[in-house]
């Protein structure tokens, strides 16, 4: 018998949301689900959306200032335009993680970062799909991004003011100045000749692998549809570890957080709306999070766990692999 209520059926992504939050709850994560993001783009995000053609780039989050300049075509004289959306996040995660691990085994080249003699093989680790054709298929809009974001230079930028003086830091970094890519986006699942692959900038390498936050990467697949969703997700586990080793619970109003994650949603309530939606995603597929009743903004209670802990951040694996 039925009650006569009629119920929509579960989108795609709905699907998989609920699946991931069954295997994040249901199962402890592993070293092989450990994913890493530099702290301080964690604190100040890449673009959500397009900046369009403009000479710089910037996002700021108390006295951090991450900015970006966008790299030339040579062939054609124009710009690869900047990194921004889900998949340069995706991205970073990958390099990041790859750097670390590096580090940790010892390699002789930490920041040569092999991407594999398939796109298709790349694009599954990303938790993209390289079946998905058209115009907007992952493997055209994956090989576009890639270009933006190894082409670009990042910059971080803190500013001190103390009671008699202020005082000014900077980091300029390339993030890719060396690599090669033999992919064809059409044929994602064709093997070269030559594996492709990226060497990190020296200054870019060692940011990125100082002190990353550990997130768990079955989250970040159930999420890689929302930048934003990504963005918050990685910021609260950040907050949870701050939170617990303090005892003290951290808060950020929706101002500050409009402020260094989402200036391009517009107005603030705006904002509010579509980042209590991405909270419900997250309380999904992050068990060990608590958040506290304080209005006016989020609250995260000395209860939280980080998404990962550090017990189950070991290193394993060999150098420079190739997939």
């Amino acid at each position: 018998m039925t009650d006569g209520t009629k119920y929509k059926p579960l989108t795609r992504a709905q699907s998989k949301l609920i699946d991931a939050s069954v295997a994040i709850f249901g199962e402890q994560a592993t070293k092989k689900d450990a994913a890493f993001l530099a702290r301080e783009l964690v604190q100040a995000t890449l673009p959500h959306k397009n900046p369009g053609d403009v000479p710089l780039w910037k996002r700021t989050n108390g006295n951090l200032t991450l900015a970006i300049q966008p790299g030339m075509n040579i062939k054609t004289g124009k710009s690869y335009g900047y990194p921004y959306g889900t998949i340069p996040r995706l991205l970073l995660f990958w390099m990041t993680t790859e750097a670390a691990r590096n580090k940790g085994r010892g390699c002789e080249n930490p920041r040569r970062l092999e991407l594999g003699r398939t796109l298709s093989g790349f694009m599954v680790e990303l938790g993209l799909d390289p079946n998905r054709g058209g115009k907007r298929s992952d493997a055209r809009r994956l090989r576009e991004q890639m270009e933006r974001l190894f082409q670009a230079k990042m910059s971080f930028h803190k500013h001190q003011q103390a009671e008699n003086r202020a005082g000014h830091a900077w980091l300029n970094m390339d993030v890719a100045p060396e690599g090669e890519l033999w992919w064809n986006p059409k044929r994602p699942e064709h093997g070269a000749l030559w594996g492709s692959w990226i060497e990190l900038g020296q200054r870019f390498y060692e940011a990125i692998t100082a002190a990353p936050v550990p997130v768990d990467i079955r989250a970040l697949k159930a999420l890689k549809r929302s930048p934003l969703a990504l963005d918050l997700y990685s910021w609260l586990t950040y907050e949870a570890f701050r939170a617990h080793k303090s005892g003290k619970p951290r808060y950020e109003t929706w101002a500050q957080l409009h402020a260094h994650v989402g200036g391009e949603y517009g107005r603030l309530d705006n904002f509010r709306r579509k980042a209590k939606a991405a909270l419900l995603k997250i309380g999904n597929i992050y068990p060990d999070l608590k958040l506290g009743t304080k209005q006016g903004g989020i609250e995260i209670l000395p209860e939280s766990y980080p998404a990962l802990q550090p017990r189950r951040m070991t290193i394993d694996g060999t150098c420079n692999r190739q997939g």
